[in-house]
């Protein structure tokens, strides 16, 4: 599958979990979503295995399984067949029951997704933006989730807000064209919930492309692997068994900042020889428009097929500022592998992937399951599925919780 095109419709369960419940009734919510996760991994469970799984009671499982029909969250789907006795009741994942909805907000541009419950692509659309203040976008992402929020029959679990880092940072002199003026300041998730209603989770680009690759691409079947997304700027996503690593403000994997040139080209951050001076959507822009030429996507993969110069001297430009940058990242992190992933094209993806001359590192090993990198298969649309997924496992995945964004409590219980 290339990135341009549609996102499969819903996640494999390629990772089996084994999240354990608590019996005490004042852990009620997290047991609610130790069986709706088990039951996203595992497709169909009865009572007893649900049961069996989770170590708690039967009548436990039971009373969260009739709340959970009450709710819509889950439906029956008939009996199993076994060799004697009254065969055992399956349950399963109601994709209808509830959903979930991504904002990704760039520099021109904002995408737009729904998930249901069982993780299926609902909805996408894209929309140009000629302001990306906070002015104009609050009320246009509330009057976009209240539109989307009526087409559908079902509870919504809360809204996911990606844009690009950093985030409320001092050390450096000021944004660029890959950052976003004008939100320094706001707490977006406390001003959405206000006017929306339903808790929201505010997250980096690059750690919502991660998630989005967790959920629909690449690292479907990995628990330690790390996101380099290309959009206007460069970022890392990281995740680290199975859960999203942040840092204390949110700017963790900021590498579109890391001087990879000493004396380089001058950043609007104020260092010179920025990584996402020489690779990043915005570097490559640059390249073509100093000999007039467009940046979107159709000119670009026909301008990968017709090797143009201007395109495979920036690929090969940007493959030898990354390749030291991987190494590193390998070296502290100890990846499954790399995922390359983002705007830019996949032929243009597999471009740089294919130019890299990797440097010695722990990875380098001889038993590897995976290459060193890969290109991601979420596609463009990763980080705005992974803006989708961040309520959706707040509310049902006991291991990927945000803990510093509010939990979705999906029946009202005081736990």
């Amino acid at each position: 599958m290339t990135a341009d095109e549609p996102v499969p419709p819903g996640p494999k369960p390629v990772r089996p979990r084994a999240a354990r419940g608590k019996n005490p009734g004042r852990s009620r919510a997290h047991n609610r979503r130790v069986i709706l996760d088990l039951m996203r991994s595992h497709g169909q469970l009865g009572r007893k295995q649900l049961a069996e799984m989770t170590q708690l009671s039967q009548q436990a499982v039971t009373n969260i399984v009739d709340e959970l029909i009450a709710d819509r969250f889950i439906v029956a789907r008939g009996r199993l067949k076994s060799g004697r006795g009254q065969p055992p009741l399956q349950f399963a994942i109601n994709p209808d029951g509830a959903i979930t909805i991504g904002i990704e907000i760039a520099v021109t541009q904002m995408v737009t997704t729904v998930v249901d419950l069982g993780g299926n692509l609902r909805h996408e659309d894209i929309a140009p933006l000629s302001d990306s203040s906070p002015e104009t976008l609050l009320p246009l992402i509330s009057d976009t989730v209240a539109r989307l929020a009526a087409h559908f029959d079902a509870t919504l679990l809360g809204i996911g807000v990606v844009m690009p880092g950093p985030f409320e940072i001092e050390g450096f002199s000021g944004v660029g064209p890959t950052t976003l003026p004008g939100w320094a300041g706001i707490d977006t998730a406390a001003e959405l919930a206000a006017r929306i209603g339903v808790p929201v989770s505010v997250e980096n680009d690059a750690n919502a492309a991660a998630i989005g690759e967790t959920l629909f691409g690449s690292g479907q079947a990995l628990s330690n692997f790390a996101v380099v997304y290309f959009g206007a700027g460069l970022g890392l996503g990281l995740i680290s068994d199975d859960r999203p690593i942040r840092g204390a403000f949110g700017n963790a994997g900021e590498i579109g900042h890391v001087v990879v040139a000493p004396g380089g080209r001058l950043c609007p951050c104020g260092q010179c020889g920025c990584l996402e001076r020489y690779a990043s959507l915005h570097a490559l822009r640059e390249a073509l428009d100093a000999v007039d030429l467009p940046g979107d996507h159709a000119t670009l993969e026909r301008m990968m097929a017709e090797g143009a110069l201007v395109l495979t001297s920036w690929i090969a430009e940007a493959a030898a500022h990354l390749a030291p940058m991987i190494a590193i990242l390998e070296n502290v992190l100890d990846p499954e592998t790399i995922i390359f992933g983002g705007a830019l094209p996949a032929p243009i993806l597999d471009a740089v992937i294919a130019e890299l001359t990797f440097a010695p590192s722990v990875s380098a090993r001889s038993d590897r399951d995976l290459p060193r990198v890969i290109r991601g298969r979420a596609g463009p649309m990763a980080a705005a599925l992974g803006a989708a997924a961040l309520p959706f496992h707040a509310a049902i995945t006991p291991r990927l919780e945000l803990s510093e964004h509010p939990t979705p409590v999906l029946t009202g219980d005081p736990a």
